[in-house]
């Protein structure tokens, strides 16, 4: 596989993942294929050395392991770990507002989105919505309308000559999107919209209410190259369905001689609490229930690796005194290493030489990068994983660009090359090469 096939692949995933929900449902499908076995947290398993696994928690987060048929428990896990969702607007439960002759939506912010890239931009909208059958049992369908629906306007500068310098945007007054004008003074009803769309992708399914969703609008602009020799890629949910797609694709294709791992969690953007985010019993259950043994599984731990996979800032021509000059972070130019004093990141000195050690087993040079000293430092699941398991973690990810915008920027060649050192630590036995 070049760059040029792996890219098409994660732009029809990058397109088709609109939500944490439907990016899980595209994974499975990958898995499947495959040939990982589906498992259910509710059901007793039957494990099989050798043998592919997957199951999912809430819809919204992902755990698939191979059972390596040369490597016995102890000897560890290859674990790769990533994040689902991003930051966007859901819709509000009772989101219907009408202002003058037009049908709003009310939304909230959810995670730390750059709000201003939203306005003026064609918006669709995905997501889950919870329904009682005909039968009277409950169902969670996905539904996309996949098309140009909802927009948010900005308000024209001869209203606010200030904007250009002031760019206040109240979340609560500004940003409902436009849904619908009314006609012949009738507004559509939000919730028969939602109906007709479940009809539309699950004719089969017989609906009698809808009783809950989780909504979301997103960006219908699909994924591009961009640049005078298309050197750059911009697209929607970078951060950080780049990563989960490298570390699906890699596992996919992974030998069953090793044992593996990776979980997607979701919420990483608002702080990882919830039943399936990387503060959840999610994981440790899985592992619980894959070595059973409390010691053995210790034993596994102290000798497994985790590869924190989150996309990493990328030097901003137009802003270089935001960087460290000793640290600069260019496009096209490989993986990068992230590191940070406070441990926001999980990057030791142990985890990075090991990490750096799978690159040049990929003929790959990795890159590092610091944040300045007088400003804040962002986060991963990498610490808090890493802390929960009391595993060996680094905090790597491909290079970008105006991360959290509803638009971001990575290069054309920074996707496969990040994919292939993950590939080749699948392969690798570099963490048991440290010496105690």
């Amino acid at each position: 596989m070049n760059f040029t096939l792996y890219n098409c692949d994660l732009f029809s995933f990058l397109f088709s993942s609109p939500t944490p929900f439907h990016a899980v449902a595209n994974i499975e499908g990958h898995l499947q294929h495959q040939g990982f076995l589906r498992l259910r947290e509710n059901e007793r398993w039957q494990l099989t050395k050798g043998y592919a696994y997957y199951l999912t928690r809430d819809n919204g987060a992902v755990i698939a392991f191979i059972l390596g048929s040369d490597e016995p428990y102890e000897q560890g896990f290859r674990l790769l770990a990533a994040h689902t969702d991003s930051p966007c607007l859901q819709i509000k439960p009772r989101s219907e507002i009408k202002t003058s002759s037009y049908l709003q939506l009310g939304v909230e912010v959810y995670g730390g989105s750059l709000l201003a890239p939203w306005f003026d931009r064609d918006l669709s909208m995905a997501g889950r919505i919870c329904c009682e059958t005909s039968d009277g049992n409950l169902q969670v369908l996905l539904v996309n309308f996949r098309r140009p629906l909802l927009t948010i306007p900005s308000i024209a500068i001869h209203f606010d000559r200030d904007a250009n310098k002031n760019g206040g945007i109240n979340q609560q007054k500004h940003l409902p999107p436009i849904l619908s004008q009314a006609v012949d003074l009738q507004f559509p009803d939000f919730k028969a919209l939602l109906l007709d769309q479940i009809h539309q992708e699950h004719p089969q399914t017989a609906i009698e209410e809808i009783l809950a969703f989780d909504m979301f609008c997103y960006d219908f602009q699909e994924p591009a190259y961009i640049g005078a020799k298309n050197e750059l890629i911009s697209s929607s949910r970078l951060d950080n369905l780049l990563s989960c797609h490298a570390g699906m694709t890699a596992l996919g294709k992974a030998e069953r001689t090793k044992n593996a791992l990776f979980f997607c969690a979701n919420h990483e953007e608002n702080g990882s609490t919830s039943t399936s985010g990387a503060q959840s019993s999610f994981l440790d259950a899985v592992l619980e229930r894959i070595i059973t043994d409390p010691v053995s599984r210790r034993i596994a731990l102290s000798n497994s690796f985790l590869v924190s996979m989150d996309n990493a800032h990328a030097t901003h021509p137009n802003f270089m005194e935001k960087i460290d000059a000793s640290h600069e972070i260019h496009l096209n130019k490989g993986p990068v290493i992230k590191l940070n004093a406070n441990q926001r990141y999980a990057t030791s000195s142990l985890s990075s030489a090991i990490y750096k050690h799978v690159c040049k087993e990929a003929k790959i040079v990795p890159q590092e990068f610091v944040m300045r000293s007088d400003l804040t430092c962002g986060s991963t699941i990498g610490p808090i994983t890493s802390a929960r398991l009391g595993v060996r973690t680094v905090d790597v990810g491909a290079a970008s660009l105006a991360m959290h915008s509803i638009r971001e920027h990575t290069g054309a060649l920074d996707p496969y090359l990040f994919y292939r050192t993950i590939e080749q630590f699948l392969k690798s036995d570099a963490h048991k090469k440290l010496l105690s």
